[in-house]
């Protein structure tokens, strides 16, 4: 390869590199430090160019300047975009803004979520500065003039700085904020308040017009409204319905739970979102229907050649596409490498694939840097680059071995399949095990039969019955192969070298090599496999505070033995913490559920219960999700004691006491062998904190999940005396309505002396009885600098 390609090559590495590592920064400097840092980079190449000839005899140099200069041009753009951040003087407050819809609103279990550009906002009748970009969500039934890309309006919102739950080997949802230039979050008020904040009546909704702005999301928006089922569509019918409405327009959100985690066991995920497949299915369309009317004029011939015409109508209209459905990162690189390929066959000229591989994925990072966070980003890149790189170095002997489309296709199939193995369980953990024989008939169904349906439909509605007729017959196939044995293998999240190792040998065991060669990846591949994290010692026990909103889940581990006290609440009919939060946390640590104890019925503590025992049927349930519990009940894990200390025996006294389903919480005291305790209180308030004293009950414990999320109800003087804990934790959601945990509480707590925890500055919370004075927050432990909250 001549030298300037190598130069090249080491550059575009040192780009990728410098804003990968950028992101790794706890906080940031200031954006001069960035300017300084990316200017004496630029200085040192142009020294490095003129002085020191030729450059390419120094391509380490030039990875590292490469590197320093991605480095100081993210941390800039991240720079200057934090000093755009919601002020938190106007956090929860009532503000009257006036802006557009940037995009498509999608429908939510609750409402309608929509990205706004604020143009103005006043409060007080005075003007303030709020960030232009924000997520809204309108909750209930939306306007009478509906809610489109491209409208102004003028309302009252509340909004807060953004902010998502953050738990072990869980997404990120600020992250992913950041990368959509999102400052805010926040609703339309619509009525007078009820939370007794005293705001009173807020001027309504007003529609102020229909701008010109967000062409192509108005145009996806009007065609997503023609996409709606029949009157009397069954239940499935609508959930295909949601498919074909994402293959055509890209909205997701109408996809069922239930369908995504179908698609993700079967390993068809990336067919029922806008993919590079689909992409490529187009384009091959649009070159051999223009390539075929080009060649019928002799004059379009001499001015262009047929090819060269079909190439560029191809990409133009796969571009055309792929900006309609939402520009995801697999369509940025399908159209980046289509490019590619277009460019170098106008020139004549070829480069390596690792080269023009290397080119997309670096102008994909240089546009946004964040996308190397982002699954998709991996998946894409990964899939194409294995493809390039495990075809045979033969081709002649290649086209001849595989001659036959269905053998080329088992065998790309069986690449892919090995390859992204190692990273579907690193995402996702989890293993399609039949995957490899679901995507054999899955792909052409989809590309070939469900897409140019659903495309065509918007030129002739009816075809859109037939795509939903295409899908519902597919999810009936996928449900019925997900019901085989071991169809879906889960495994817990390995060691970082474990993950390495593994990924490095799935990409050797894919190569085109002797199968001799090929064996030797196996070894690389069994430690990801076996991984299990280390329990605590026998008679210790680790607990785990999750960080699930508003609401309450705790995770009890010994060392063969793990216990779920709560499963945290229900936020719609189908979406609830269970499901969402606290099966993919247990997953990817490795647990094996033994126990579910739920404290009380109310939904907060109760709502993910389903999901959690649906997810490990093996799992013993008691208090609400079974066994009742009482005190006395006890039992013993490899040395480690557990009590039940409340609900107290009943009698006439008791039975008052009990009527309601926060006076009858479970409380439970878990014991070490060396004595240290964790005292898990439920929903309990002060009447029964009392009680609990009266009987004589041993309260004591070195740390205590504050009761009822640190409501003015509980958490008496009295009780905090007779627990006595170290570290008191509190499970609540950030800014709430309820207002937990009080304030009142928390100065309680700190009098006393006592370390207060609480999951929206700390998310989830690490405690462990052979460090009783210790917590380990999740935001400390990977902290970045686009977290609004830190401990």
């Amino acid at each position: 390869m001549p030298q300037r390609p190598v130069t090249g090559v080491y550059a575009m590495v040192g780009l990728v590199a410098g804003s990968a590592l950028q992101l790794q920064q706890s906080a940031l400097f200031s954006s001069g430090a960035y300017v300084a840092i990316a200017g004496a980079a630029v200085a040192l190449a142009m020294v490095l160019g003129w002085w020191i000839k030729p450059a390419s005899s120094h391509p380490w140099c030039v990875l590292a300047l490469a590197m320093v200069l991605a480095w100081g041009c993210t941390g800039w753009r991240a720079a200057a975009f934090q000093q755009t951040a919601m002020p938190a003087a106007w956090e929860g407050r009532d503000v009257r803004v006036e802006g557009v819809i940037a995009d498509m609103p999608q429908t939510t279990a609750r409402g309608v979520r929509m990205r706004f550009d604020i143009e103005h906002a006043w409060a007080q009748g005075m003007p303030i500065r709020l960030p232009e970009g924000v997520m809204l969500t309108w909750y209930g039934e939306p306007p009478a003039e509906g809610l489109q890309a491209g409208q102004r309006w003028a309302w009252t919102v509340r909004l807060k700085a953004p902010h998502g739950e953050r738990n072990p080997h869980s997404m990120d949802w600020e992250l992913w904020l950041w990368s959509q230039g999102v400052q805010a979050t926040g609703y339309v008020r619509q009525h007078r308040s009820g939370n007794g904040s005293g705001s009173g009546e807020v001027a309504p909704p007003q529609w102020l017009a229909q701008t010109a702005r967000a062409p192509v999301a108005q145009l996806r928006g009007r065609l997503l409204q023609a996409m709606q089922p029949p009157e009397g569509a069954s239940a499935r019918e609508q959930a295909s319905w949601g498919v074909v409405q994402a293959l055509v327009t890209g909205a997701q959100s109408r996809i069922t739970r239930a369908d995504w985690q179908l698609f993700r066991d079967t390993g068809v995920a990336h067919l029922v979102s806008i993919s590079g497949l689909h992409i490529t299915m187009f384009a091959w369309l649009a070159v051999a229907l223009v390539n075929a009317g080009w060649r019928r004029s002799a004059r379009c011939c001499l001015w262009l050649p047929a090819p060269l015409a079909a190439a560029w109508a191809g990409w133009c209209l796969a571009t055309v596409y792929a900006v309609f459905s939402g520009w995801g990162i697999p369509a940025q690189r399908t159209i980046g490498m289509l490019l590619v390929v277009v460019l170098l066959r106008t020139q004549g000229r070829t480069w390596p694939w690792p080269v023009v591989w290397l080119t997309v994925l670096t102008v994909v990072v240089l546009l946004d840097p964040w996308s190397l966070l982002q699954a998709g980003f991996w998946l894409s890149f990964v899939a194409v680059g294995v493809l390039f790189a495990a075809q045979p170095p033969d081709r002649n002997r290649c086209e001849k071995k595989y001659r036959h489309v269905g053998l080329r296709l088992l065998r790309e199939q069986a690449v892919l399949g090995l390859a992204l193995a190692p990273l579907t369980l690193l995402l996702f953990g989890q293993i399609s095990v039949v995957g490899l024989l679901v995507n054999l008939w899955a792909i052409p169904w989809v590309t070939l039969v469900v897409t140019p349906l659903s495309m065509l439909g918007a030129l002739w509605p009816p075809l859109w019955q037939l795509a939903v007729s295409g899908v519902t017959t597919m999810i009936w196939l996928l449900e019925a192969m997900a019901a085989w044995p071991v169809a879906v293998l889960y495994f817990a999240q390995p060691a970082w070298w474990a993950a390495v190792a593994g990924v490095l040998g799935c990409l050797w065991l894919a190569m085109p090599w002797g199968w001799r060669w090929r064996l030797l990846g196996l070894p690389l591949v069994m430690p990801m496999l076996w991984w299990q994290p280390a329990t605590p010692a026998w008679g210790q026990f680790d607990l785990l505070a999750l960080d699930v909103g508003q609401g309450s889940a705790v995770l009890v581990r010994t060392q063969h033995h793990s216990l779920l006290f709560d499963a945290g609440p229900r936020w719609s009919e189908h979406v609830d913490a269970g499901e969402r939060t606290v099966v993919p946390v247990l997953r990817a640590l490795g647990v094996d559920l033994s126990a579910h104890m739920i404290s009380h019925a109310d939904s907060d503590h109760a709502g993910g219960a389903p999901s959690v025992q649906q997810a490990f049927p093996q799992s013993q349930g008691l208090g609400a999700g079974g066994v009742p519990c009482q005190a006395g009940q006890s039992w013993r894990w490899d040395g480690v004691h557990f009590q039940v200390l409340h609900p107290l025996p009943t009698g006439p006294a008791a039975r008052a006491v009990h009527t309601a389903s926060n006076a009858s919480s479970c409380v439970l005291q878990v014991e070490s062998l060396a004595g240290q305790r964790a005292l898990l209180s439920g929903d309990i308030e002060a009447r029964q904190e009392r009680a609990l004293i009266r009987a004589g009950a041993d309260v004591r414990a070195q740390v205590l999940l504050v009761p009822h999320h640190g409501s003015t109800t509980s958490s008496s003087a009295a009780w905090i005396e007779a627990v006595q804990p170290a570290i008191a934790i509190a499970q609540a959601g950030y800014r709430n309505r309820f207002g937990h945990p009080a304030p009142a509480v928390v100065e309680r707590y700190q009098r006393a002396g006592v370390a207060w925890v609480a999951t929206p500055t700390c998310g989830a919370a690490w405690w462990r009885s052979t460090q009783p004075d210790q917590v380990q927050c999740e935001r400390a432990h990977r902290r970045r600098y686009w977290s609004t909250l830190s401990p």
